[in-house]
Formats: structure tokens, sequence, C-alpha cells
């Protein structure tokens, strides 16, 4: 074949030096190559494009990577949160003397005119905390949460219902926070009960069952079919969360999975779960925050989310102590249960009043409405309350 080509090429020209045919026996092979094995030429062209595509995306993730955190975007979504009621007109009474009277009296005229400058009214929310390392997910978005365990069809929504249609379900709750709020996007979730708080004892006498790695791996599956975040949560009955904690760390190196604890479970008597409702104190969870914290830091991820059930005064003690950091989001979460007035009365007692950094609602499917006649608090309701919730539970 090459000589064909190198015949070809000395037909058209005049040819009589050494120097010339080798030329042409350079031509000649340069001409095998292309057309015998073109991708010789067209790979390197190839890899010259990618590399200098990668290089700009490389570039712009620098640029995106440099970017500063945008503040006062935060600070005006924290206020929008927060939805503190509109600063009341406080007013000062300004006396001037129009006149005198026939009896040579003073004639006073009094009136009401609107202090300047305005007192500065003080709130309860939005709470001073650090800002949040990139990645956060709140407060920008709102999440929406499945709870359970797969074991039980009575732990919540999560294992009562065929995987499918659990999902399906979920979605509509979703749609339904979309259409309530569409300048806040929602992030699914499914809200996994890790540890279970039991009335048995078991063999280390702790009162609380830990789930196998092969339910948790499950339910990590399912959430990446929805693009779902997932919350383990904690129930420890007389163990505490400096021994479970750290069992979920292979879990919480992943950067969607983030953690729940529960205080009415965690027995600091001797009275077992579920007789009377437990406690957790700031320092306590204050453990959990700095050892995610670590977690976050060590594997280089993006904020994780820890929420904190409650709806009594003593399931949390020493709240002002409680310490959010840049790596970890507080959710102080209202998970009573009964009709609507005393739902919402229980969030403005317990979340409302001892406000931490962001706040979650609960709506439970069946015990919201043993009450004939009982519906569940809808998004638009929810949205009213101060300070508007950023994580909702459904079980």
């Amino acid at each position: 074949m090459k000589n064909k080509f190198v015949g070809k090429i000395k037909s058209t020209i005049s040819c009589d030096s050494k120097g010339c045919y080798l030329f042409l026996f350079l031509v000649g092979i340069v001409l095998v190559l292309f057309f015998v094995i073109p991708e010789f030429f067209s790979s390197k062209v190839y890899n010259e494009k990618s590399l200098k595509e990668e290089a700009i995306t490389r570039e712009e993730e620098n640029i995106i990577d440099v970017l500063p955190f945008d503040k006062e975007a935060y600070d005006e979504k924290m206020e929008e949160l927060a939805n503190n009621p509109i600063d009341p007109i406080v007013y000062k009474t300004i006396k001037t003397i129009t006149g005198k009277d026939k009896n040579g009296k003073d004639i006073i005229k009094t009136e009401k005119v609107p202090l300047d400058p305005k007192p500065v009214v003080s709130h309860l929310w939005p709470v001073k905390a650090p800002y949040p390392n990139k990645g956060a997910i709140l407060p920008f978005n709102r999440i929406i949460a499945y709870y359970g365990n797969l074991y039980s069809k009575k732990m919540g929504v999560l294992g009562e219902y065929e995987e499918n249609d659990m999902l399906q379900r979920l979605k509509t709750e979703v749609e339904k926070w979309e259409s309530a709020d569409p300048t806040t996007p929602v992030i699914p979730a499914l809200h996994y009960i890790a540890v279970v708080a039991q009335g048995s004892a078991g063999a280390d006498g702790k009162y609380r069952t830990r789930m196998p790695d092969s339910e948790i791996d499950k339910v990590v599956e399912i959430a990446k079919k929805i693009n779902a975040i997932v919350f383990l949560d904690i129930q420890v009955g007389f163990s505490t969360l400096q021994e479970e904690v750290p069992k979920f760390e292979k879990y919480l190196k992943m950067s969607q999975v983030h953690l729940g604890v529960d205080p009415e479970f965690s027995m600091k008597g001797t009275i077992r779960p579920g007789k009377i409702v437990g406690t957790l104190d700031a320092s306590d969870i204050n453990f959990t925050v700095n050892y995610l914290s670590r977690v976050v830091k060590e594997n280089n991820i993006t904020p994780k989310i820890l929420v904190v059930h409650r709806y009594t005064q003593k399931m949390v003690t020493n709240y002002k102590e409680i310490k959010p950091l840049s790596e970890v989001q507080i959710v102080m979460h209202m998970d009573g249960w009964g009709e609507k007035a005393k739902k919402i009365g229980t969030y403005k007692q317990f979340i409302y009043k001892e406000p931490v950094q962001f706040t979650g609602f609960k709506l439970f499917y069946k015990n919201d409405l043993f009450t004939p006649g009982s519906v569940l608090l809808s998004p638009e309701e929810l949205l009213k309350l101060n300070p508007k919730p950023s994580y909702i539970q459904y079980q």
C-alpha cells in the first residue's frame, strides 16, 4: 500500500534527488497512518480538546471555591424564617399651647405622634449562630421527611407501606410544600430509627436495640432512588449518645446522611423507656455536635444536620448552652401529637420560647386524628408559625 501511494505522488511530481525521495517516502507513511489508523490523529486532537475543556472546568470550579459565602442572603432568609410580627408603632405624647381661654388660662392641645427614631424591638428569632460552611442545606431549603423503621408497620410510614407506595406518598407531601412555599426548594428525606428503645433489658441491660447495617444500607439505597437525604435516629434507652453515635461513623461520613436524637427515650434514672419521658442535657447534645463537626472536617464534607426531638420542658435541659457550629446545623423538632391547637401550643411553649437555631414540626397521620373531625395541619398553616419550621416530619 505504501508503494502505491508513493507511486501516485511520483507520477505527478518530478523528483531526481535522494532528499526528494526521502520526502515522498515520509509523506507515504503519513498517508498510510491517516487511512489505516485514523485514531492516531483524531485521538490526539480529542485529547488536546479534552485537556483544554478540563482546564476550563477546573478553573470554573476554582472560581466557585473562592466565592465568599453570601452572608447577606443567609441573614435575609433567616429573617424570613423568623416570621416575626410587624413591630408595633410606639407613640409619644406632645402638648402644645395654642392660645388663651377667656379666663386667661393656656389652651393646651394634646396629640400622639410616632416616636422617632423608632425603638429597637428585640425578637427571639432568628438566633445568632455561626455562619455555616458552604453546602449547608439550611436555611435555603426545607426538608420533608418520612419517619419509621423497616421492621415495623407501627413506628411510622417509612416501614408501614411497600417501598414504591411509601415513596409516592412522600412525593405527594413534597409537592404540597413546593406549592405552599415556591421560594424554598424542598429536599425529601428518610428518617430511620437506627437505635430503637425497647421494654426489655437486652443482653447488656441497656434497653435498646441497634439495627443491623443491612437494614441501614437498604434505607440509604432507597433514598438514592429519589435523591433524598437520610437521618439515622437514636433512642439510647439506658445507653448514651457518647456510646451510640460513634457506632454509625461509617454512615455519617457519607455527605447525605444526617442524625436525629430522641430525648424521650434517654433514661437517666432507673425507670425503663416508655414509662416516663426521658431527657437530654445540653452537654449530651454538644457532644454529638462536636462529634459530627469532627466527621465533617476530617472527611471534607458539607455540614451535617442534627435533629433533636422535643415536646416537654424537661426533655431538653440547659438549652442556652447548646452550641451550633459551622459544620453542624441544629433543628429543635416539635414532636408532640394531638389536635391542631395543642400542637401549636406545644410549639410556642417549648420550641419558640427556647430558641437554638432551626425548628421542625412533626405530623402524625394517625395520632393527630384521634379526635373525630380532626385534620392534619396544612403546609399553609405551618408557614404562619413564628418561626417557620425548616424540617417537617411525617409519621
